[in-house]
């Protein structure tokens, strides 16, 4: 286990005992339990000509990222003041209308209601060129369905208002276009006792591409949940996943059962007073060893799938304010590699593993962000003896995700007001991982020590 922890696997720690109040719940009928166990706003953008500017281009902007962009229409010729090189249609379509998402342009593109100089083009990556004419209309959402399933859930702690759940590594946190089933939100509905829950692949892609990994909820018709809520001014519910982890990432999330939870715990996370610990292993040694990284984190134009931290005036608008603090606990593998602590101050998507590549020690396992195997080879085997190289090449084949783990998460319960703190310690393979590295450095120095004498 962690040397910087003496307790067991999981831990609660408040100031005093824990007395929480049981008044009903408004979206949750479980017992008290302790266990380890818009309407869319059209966007008519103007015909261009070419040689026009895009800054002419008119366009309503859209504030809300969960607006319907169903029926959204947009006619315009490419300018000719765009670079020399590729420029992508979904890329392009994407720039024009102002807040949709990739995936929600892409989507309308393969459903073959995008035309390019009148022809129908239904691949995503086609490139354009100064000059063409492009028509597009944004394709009509379509539903996801969450249904409850029987999933073990390890749950740290839950009371009438709260549930705090150890997420293992590899479970997607909420259903999305591909993760359908098996996620966190389907096993919390099953524990308890929820219908099933529909909302748009819009909100999903939302979710798990554009938005930060604060603020997020998964949304339920209220109709489809008897006594819920007979407000008719309410069209959806919340029943609560304020903040979401990576699905490579394991460790503490909160989830809110009751509306009043959800409003008090979102705030502490708008006003950054949720105190979250995370401990890494990277690829290298930070320089210095502790420190803070401010860098805006935003998404990496030549990859959907990561986002990146640039500094500086190159910074691309689209990106964030973000800030890290870290420090390193133990340096392992005679600087290969280290445990790192982290320290959020925001809560941007990949934050860490974005400010991790930034300071140049990539998570381990992290292949997205640059800690490829022969990358990570490349680091340990100068350091180690050649007797040890098999050793390492076998650890390093069998990390299977970035080693990254939420070690403690406290926050102000949101109906009694008491500061409560939960720890939890990382899982196996990440424990297993470290004591190799660990073993690594010890017979390492033996090596050396007898080679010399």
């Amino acid at each position: 286990m962690l040397s910087v922890h003496s307790c067991g696997c999981c831990r609660v720690f408040a100031a005093r005992a824990i007395q929480f109040q049981t008044t009903p719940s408004l979206f949750f009928s479980t017992p008290n339990y302790k266990s380890r166990v818009g309407t869319a706003r059209r966007v008519a953008a103007s015909s261009g000509f070419a040689g026009d500017s895009g800054s002419d281009l008119r366009q309503e902007t859209i504030a809300d990222t969960r607006t319907n962009y169903a029926g959204v229409r947009l006619e315009e010729t490419v300018d000719n003041g765009i670079r020399s090189g590729k420029l992508r249609l979904d890329s392009w379509i994407s720039s024009r209308i102002s807040g949709i998402s990739r995936a929600r342009v892409q989507s309308s593109i393969r459903a073959g209601l995008v035309q390019v100089n009148g022809r129908v083009v239904d691949k995503v990556s086609f490139n354009v060129k100064a000059g063409d004419e492009i028509s597009c209309t944004i394709s009509e959402l379509q539903t996801l369905r969450a249904v409850p399933e029987n999933i073990p859930l390890d749950i740290v702690y839950e009371d009438e208002h709260v549930l705090v759940i150890n997420k293992p590594a590899h479970m997607v946190v909420h259903p999305a276009p591909g993760n359908t089933s098996g996620t966190l939100v389907n096993g919390i509905l099953h524990h308890c006792n929820l219908p099933n829950v529909e909302y748009s692949k819009e909100e999903a892609l939302s979710n798990t591409e554009d938005s930060d990994d604060e603020f997020n909820s998964f949304y339920t018709n209220a109709s489809s949940c008897e006594g819920l809520s007979s407000r008719p001014a309410v069209a959806s519910i919340r029943p609560g996943i304020v903040h979401r982890l990576d699905k490579g990432t394991s460790g503490l999330l909160v989830v809110a059962k009751d509306e009043h939870s959800h409003m008090k715990l979102s705030e502490q996370f708008k006003l950054r007073t949720i105190k979250r610990v995370y401990v890494s292993l990277t690829a290298g040694l930070p320089t210095p060893v502790a420190g803070r990284v401010e860098v805006p984190v935003g998404r990496d134009p030549n990859n959907r799938l990561r986002m990146t931290a640039v500094a500086g005036p190159l910074n691309p608008r689209k990106s964030r304010h973000a800030a890290s603090r870290y420090k390193v606990i133990e340096i392992l593998a005679r600087g290969g590699c280290a445990l790192v602590e982290w320290k959020l101050e925001t809560g941007r998507t990949h934050q860490i593993r974005a400010h991790a590549k930034y300071l140049g020690v990539p998570l381990l396992g992290d292949e997205v962000y640059g800690a490829t195997r022969s990358m990570v080879l490349s680091l340990l085997r100068p350091r180690t003896p050649s007797g040890l190289h098999s050793k390492i090449v076998q650890m390093v084949s069998r990390i299977d995700r970035p080693c990254l783990h939420a070690l403690t998460l406290g926050f102000k319960h949101p109906h009694t007001g008491q500061e409560v703190h939960f720890s939890c310690e990382p899982p196996a393979d990440f424990d297993e991982i470290l004591n190799q590295l660990r073993k690594i450095s010890n017979e390492g120095a033996f090596f050396t020590k007898h080679s010399i004498s």
